[in-house]
């Protein structure tokens, strides 16, 4: 019997795949738990049309982390901190104050753990932060840290 699988079914196949599984086993467990329908025209139809739809959804998403990616790397953000002798900062610039930053002084809403930082920022001057937007777009901010 061929089905159409509605989750991820395991030793099967994976969600929106077209499978052929044993009468019984299709009709015992796959159907009655809704785990998958029988691979009818018009389900296949509908299957279809919803991998379509993720499809434009997807380049949507895409297309708008491209435009901001492009947005963000004309930017710079400035923060001011607290300096010792030769030029260190008290404490660390953390990904928590980078997004706030961005936030208020362009308006993007960023999330924090999408800021990328190998380590914390522990100097003055200008600091390339990469900002993982999409899972195929980085966009690089720059970071100018100033003496309070």
């Amino acid at each position: 019997m061929q089905i159409v699988l509605l989750e991820d079914v395991k030793s099967l196949g994976k969600k929106g795949d077209v499978v052929k599984a044993n009468d019984g086993y299709a009709r015992n467990y796959i159907l009655p738990k809704k785990l998958g329908v029988e691979a009818t025209p018009q389900n296949l139809a509908k299957l279809k049309q919803q991998k379509n739809h993720e499809a434009k959804v997807a380049a949507k998403n895409l297309a708008d982390a491209q435009e901001l990616a492009r947005s963000m790397e004309a930017k710079t953000v400035v923060l001011k901190a607290k300096v010792g002798e030769g030029g260190r900062l008290f404490g660390a610039v953390a990904s928590k104050e980078i997004a706030q930053a961005v936030k208020e002084q362009h308006g993007l809403d960023l999330d924090k753990k999408k800021i990328v930082l190998p380590e914390p920022i522990k100097t003055l001057g200008d600091h390339e932060v990469n900002v993982k937007l999409h899972r195929d777009v980085t966009a690089k901010l720059t970071v100018r840290v100033m003496e309070e």
